[in-house]
């Protein structure tokens, strides 16, 4: 079978501009709707988990994140194995019904504080099917914009998807700061954060009128002619000669690493100027997503470099950048943003000390005194170290706190030069941050723009939907989806906010290491082998 022996599917312009903006607009759509969750994460926390603690909040609501990226891979075997038995275009129009679908119900449901307990499970329930439409949703859009493009244009055609799953974290972040706009904070606390949710419906009408005047892949079109799909093709992705090493090396070296790079620069940027160093959360937003816009060139620019340099030199690159850069670059936009944080925690550093300094931040109610000191500097982003000690103390810059009531610890943090409150850089760190948070979108561009050709070409054609789906969203869902979670954990437990970039750093040392030794460089591989 050879794509000549589908002469009806020849390239034309007008079908191929078609394609990439239904595919694309689709794929910013379906992550607008798993992004917003992630972007309303403080006031779900609220609404859906109210304790008097917003940490314990955040991290509830996180994990409810990471159970939607949980559930990825079983979506990418159901609808992998549809993919491949039924056709790519009709099984991705499937996920996006049931992810427009999901998300609006989010914005539908009670409040905790209406139906009790009822209410997170709901939420759950939901996140639930969005993580199996999401499982779905990016193999068939991928494979079927590669499956159309021209051999040596793949790169370059199916970075519009890459940049599209870029795409919906903005148009997450602009919906949000408009509707905040239109309705007033007021309203906002109350009932506006659900409009975003409930968007959803109209963006999935949109895409569905897209997507239903597309026409199914040539490949596939080819191999049902030729009778040559797979009878089982999730047995035949485990048993097919060398494709459980392929998968093992896609989960592990593409998508575990380029992963962990955008949510480092989407959402561990996001908390980190939010909570780490008190940036007022409209700007922080507008930071994020403004780099975010612009960066999205660097998908599309790699995607067509990886046409010309090839697949994996642009990744393992960007790699060694990231684990060369992302501490220095954080530890930039810290000193940055909030100076008079820094300072005062070089100035005055605060050193909490007692007999049982465990810290659970999952706790509502700390189990010791030490303990409920550390709960209220997390609390805060006040960066903290901890000694042992015979009685429960603090000392700020080297003073004995005496006062050990919320109170009085508060009024020792602003007498030693803390700030409170939020703050908002003036235009010149802003630019600062801007351009920081740009180079790390330059970075994730390179490791994340030509991963849609590289995983298409890495895969036969009768198993590709399968084999693609399964290793990416386990990679993608379990590396990069618990990302946000424990990254604030770790942030939360230790008392520094640099603390998070563990993660990063540890799982594309991984990354980099498998990708070197056994990534095979994909670019001029035929796509209907």
């Amino acid at each position: 079978m050879s794509e000549a022996a589908a002469p009806a599917y020849v390239m034309d312009a007008r079908r191929d501009r078609l394609v990439i903006t239904a595919s694309a607009l689709g794929t910013v759509f379906e992550w607008y709707d798993f992004y917003i969750y992630g972007v309303l994460a403080p006031i779900i926390g609220r609404t859906f988990f109210p304790t008097d603690n917003p940490t314990v909040e955040l991290l509830y609501t996180l994990a409810g994140f990471a159970i939607g990226f949980a559930f990825r891979p079983l979506g990418a075997v159901l609808f992998g194995y549809l993919g491949d038995r039924l056709g790519r275009k009709y099984t991705f129009l499937a996920t996006i019904v049931l992810m427009g679908l999901a998300t609006a119900g989010v914005g539908l449901t009670p409040a905790a504080a209406s139906i009790g307990v009822a209410a997170p499970v709901i939420l759950i329930a939901l996140r639930i099917a969005q993580g199996l439409a999401l499982g779905g949703e990016y193999g068939g859009a991928a494979i079927y914009v590669a499956e159309h493009a021209p051999a040596g244009k793949r790169g370059f055609y199916t970075s519009f998807i890459q940049a599209g799953v870029i795409g919906g974290f903005i148009l997450s972040l602009i919906v949000v700061v408009a509707t905040q706009a239109v309705v007033g904070q007021a309203a906002w606390d109350a009932w506006g954060w659900r409009i975003p949710f409930i968007l959803s419906l109209a963006l999935l009408a949109i895409s569905l009128w897209m997507r239903l005047m597309l026409r199914e892949s040539p490949v596939f079109m080819a191999m049902k002619a030729a009778g040559a799909q797979a009878k089982n093709p999730l047995r035949e992705a485990f048993t097919a000669p060398g494709n459980v090493k392929r998968m093992l090396v896609a989960m592990i070296g593409i998508a575990a690493g380029f992963t962990v790079i955008a949510y480092t620069v989407m959402f561990q940027a996001l908390y980190f100027l939010q909570s780490g160093l008190h940036v007022a959360p409209g700007v922080a937003q507008m930071l994020v997503g403004g780099s975010a816009f612009v960066g999205m060139g660097a998908f599309i620019f790699f995607g067509w470099l990886s046409d010309r340099v090839g697949r994996r030199r642009p990744v393992i690159i960007g790699y060694a950048l990231m684990l060369l850069l992302a501490l220095p670059i954080y530890q930039f936009m810290g000193s940055t943003a909030n100076p008079a944080l820094e300072q005062a925690a070089e100035r005055a550093p605060v050193v909490v000390s007692g007999p049982d300094c465990r810290f659970d931040p999952f706790a509502k109610v700390q189990p010791t005194a030490c303990g409920r000191l550390l709960d209220h500097f997390s609390k805060r982003g006040i960066p903290y170290d901890k000694q042992a000690g015979d009685a429960p103390a603090v000392s700020i810059g080297g003073a004995a706190v005496i006062d050990l009531t919320p109170a009085g610890l508060d009024a020792a943090l602003g007498e030693a030069g803390y700030p409170t409150g939020a703050v908002t850089p003036d235009w010149p760190r802003a630019a600062l941050l801007f351009l920081a948070m740009l180079l790390l979108w330059c970075i994730s561009g390179a490791t994340y723009g030509p991963v849609a050709a590289l995983l298409s070409e890495y895969f036969p054609a009768r198993i590709r939907y399968s084999s693609l789906s399964i290793p990416y969203h386990i990679g993608t869902g379990y590396f990069g989806g618990f990302l946000p979670l424990v990254s604030q954990y770790i942030v939360a437990r230790t008392g520094n906010p640099y603390a998070g970039l563990w993660y990063t750093l540890a799982v594309v040392a991984a990354a980099l290491l498998t990708c070197l030794i056994a990534l095979p460089e994909t670019k001029d591989r035929p796509l209907d082998a």
